[in-house]
């Protein structure tokens, strides 16, 4: 028997309506989509489909959009880009400080946010690192404080891939639209489980990752919103519009065009359906551990999907592995007889001794309620005889 699957924010499986999409494009239709000939112009027909239906879901117009090899591509493209865009020459790159190219961001980013940062840091760009709460938000006043001095980019993600947190990226984008700021926010976790639209965001630059959609792995988005300037990340051909070279990988971007057509399809159901198996599992441990098992993250303000717990007096990773019927994530690693906490937790103060325990714990699509009853008694079990 398969374990049952609880990580579905490290990835989800590709739907099989996504899969029977890209079967054309993997077998006969072939073409390159910039030739003009009837297979080019079957396969850009197919591409600027798929762009459309990424539209659609986030509420903007086809080209606002750049297709790139993942959401760390697309995080990486709006963070080095506007900065580029800002310091065009070689000594603007190098003395960015003096060119004024600020970033801010939060502690609790993934690192596809904060290596480039931390890039642009040693090219000579000011970054801010904001702290958050115990809940795992950033504060508005705060990003407020700091735009005041300055800054080119603000980028704060949508929802966070640890704990669920949702930050309240419309009002932190108002903030910024008052300053001439622009805003960049990771929606990877986000799309699919709640609804997202650019427009009631108020954002500039927004990033998508089609394997966290029942796309495929290697494909992701970069919205980016007209108007603004963005150095391209890719040089060659004038691709997608100038800002990223390369042919079109076509399969993987008719797959992440119809997942985006359903998960808008599935919205709101699929919010309600998640929240509904996500409480049950988070029901049955408390009822089995009672105090003994700690919430992460914000009790209301969150995914759907994602609980992030501590095992009190475990060691998550080790809680797993005495489970290997569950495929779940732990928010502590143990190497060599350490315990190490991560990045998200310490950001959010939660006690070594406590966060030590985390397990997170993520449902999907496909999960079912049983899954859920047998994955949480599972856990039971395994927390009850090590204690």
């Amino acid at each position: 028997m398969r374990p049952i699957y609880l990580d579905y924010n490290a990835t989800t499986p590709l739907d099989p309506a996504v899969v029977d999409a890209m079967l054309p494009y993997l077998q006969t239709d072939f073409g390159n989509p910039s030739s003009t000939h009837a297979y080019g112009k079957k396969t850009h027909e197919a591409v600027e489909q798929a762009r459309g239906q990424v539209a659609e879901l986030l509420g903007a117009t086809p080209d606002e959009f750049v297709f790139t090899g993942g959401g760390t591509e697309a995080s990486n493209h709006a963070l080095k880009g506007v900065v580029f865009a800002k310091l065009q020459g070689f000594f603007g790159r190098l003395f960015g400080r003096k060119a004024g190219a600020h970033i801010v961001t939060s502690a609790v980013e993934h690192p596809a946010t904060l290596q480039p940062c931390a890039f642009l840091e040693r090219l000579g760009c000011r970054v801010t690192i904001l702290p958050v709460d115990r809940h795992g938000l950033v504060d508005p006043d705060d990003v407020r404080r700091v735009v005041a001095r300055g800054a080119t980019l603000v980028s704060i993600m949508h929802s966070n891939n640890e704990v669920g947190t949702l930050q309240p990226i419309r009002e932190i984008a108002a903030i910024c639209r008052e300053r001439d700021v622009l805003v960049h926010t990771d929606a990877a976790q986000s799309l699919g489980k709640v609804a997202v639209d650019v427009n009631e965001l108020g954002i500039d630059l927004l990033t998508v990752a089609g394997h966290k959609l029942y796309a495929p792995k290697g494909v992701g988005v970069l919205y980016v919103r007209r108007g603004v300037r963005l150095e391209s990340f890719l040089h060659g051909a004038g691709h997608e519009g100038g800002r990223r070279a390369g042919t079109e990988n076509v399969p993987y971007l008719v797959g992440l065009g119809e997942a985006c057509r359903i998960a808008r399809q599935g919205l709101p159901q699929a919010t309600e359906r998640l929240r509904q198996l996500r409480d049950r599992l988070w029901q049955r441990l408390r009822d089995g551990l009672g105090e003994r098992v700690v919430l992460n993250g914000h009790p209301e303000r969150r995914l759907p999907n994602t609980l992030n717990v501590n095992f009190v007096g475990h060691v998550g990773a080790e809680l797993l592995e005495a489970v290997p019927e569950i495929a779940a994530s732990t928010g502590s690693a143990c190497h060599e007889g350490q315990v190490k906490q991560s990045a998200v937790l310490c950001a959010m103060g939660v006690p070594p001794e406590l966060g030590r325990g985390a397990v997170r714990l993520t449902v999907g699509r496909f999960t079912t309620e049983d899954e859920v009853d047998w994955g949480a008694e599972a856990l039971l079990k395994a927390a009850r005889r090590s204690s």
